[in-house]
């Protein structure tokens, strides 16, 4: 939908590669001012933003430590007073480590949740007060199908992300008085450099995961990507509190 975030502006963190790469250039090529939001890939951030202003697409590259309160709260004060105020927040940013639940230690679990759900809940009450002011947003945030199926060696990644669809549920409720809506986009195998760098044998674990689902295909970023600018538009004003998978069809209950 071309044109159709003119006027807008979305933040997306995580947004230097993969999923977050690909919801920056969707948002930017429908008209969007873009803050591309990133721990530390500066490289890529940078490249990414060459790339957007060559296709003359607004683009602003932030570093920024989600976890951290004073980091977020620096992030969104720079977002704003470089591109004006965010109206649409893409909270895509996590850690996906494979730890066994024997080994996870209450360290372990803190940092999974703060990573994980924490990172979010900072974000959007950073955001959110002037999208109520303004009396229009989108908050999207980025679940996982596995809050549903679950999977071993991942108990405080999924732990996270079911609270992650409970805190984006909540904030339909809190938030829609003002306009605004929240719904969580929940990814099933989406094909990503970084999860085939994690498993031994890649291609036999798509033969596996074909198995699971309806659609005999991987996944793409650009998957999720058309599932968040469809979120992110006019269109999709009555919808909120939901969890949209995109995932071929891997869980349909």
């Amino acid at each position: 939908m071309p044109g159709s975030l003119n006027g807008h502006t979305a933040l997306i963190t995580g947004a230097t590669g993969g999923i977050g790469a690909a919801i920056a250039e969707r948002l930017a090529a429908d008209g969007a001012a873009v803050v591309l939001a990133h721990l530390d890939d500066h490289e890529a951030a940078d490249a990414l933003t060459r790339r957007f202003t060559q296709a003359s697409m607004t683009a602003l590259p932030v570093a920024a430590d989600l976890r951290d309160p004073d980091s977020v709260h620096a992030l969104c004060q720079q977002a704003h007073e470089r591109l004006g105020p965010i109206d649409i927040l893409v909270s895509n940013a996590g850690a996906y480590p494979r730890i066994p639940w024997a080994q996870t230690t209450p360290g372990r679990w803190r940092e999974a949740l703060d990573t994980n759900l924490t990172s979010h809940y900072l974000l959007a009450h950073e955001l959110t007060p002037s999208m109520t002011d303004r009396e229009w947003g989108r908050v999207i945030t980025m679940g996982s199908v596995l809050a549903t199926a679950g999977r071993h060696d991942l108990v405080g990644y999924i732990s996270a992300k079911a609270g992650l669809e409970g805190l984006t549920r909540a904030l339909a409720r809190e938030l829609g008085p003002s306009g605004i809506t929240a719904n969580c986009v929940a990814p099933g195998s989406i094909r990503v450099p970084a999860e085939d760098a994690v498993v031994d044998d890649p291609e036999a674990m798509t033969v596996r995961q074909l198995a699971r689902q309806c659609i005999q295909r991987r996944g793409t970023p650009y998957d999720v990507a058309a599932a968040v600018a469809f979120l992110a538009s006019e269109q999709a004003g009555f919808i909120t509190g939901q969890t949209l998978r995109v995932d071929g069809g891997w869980v349909l209950g």
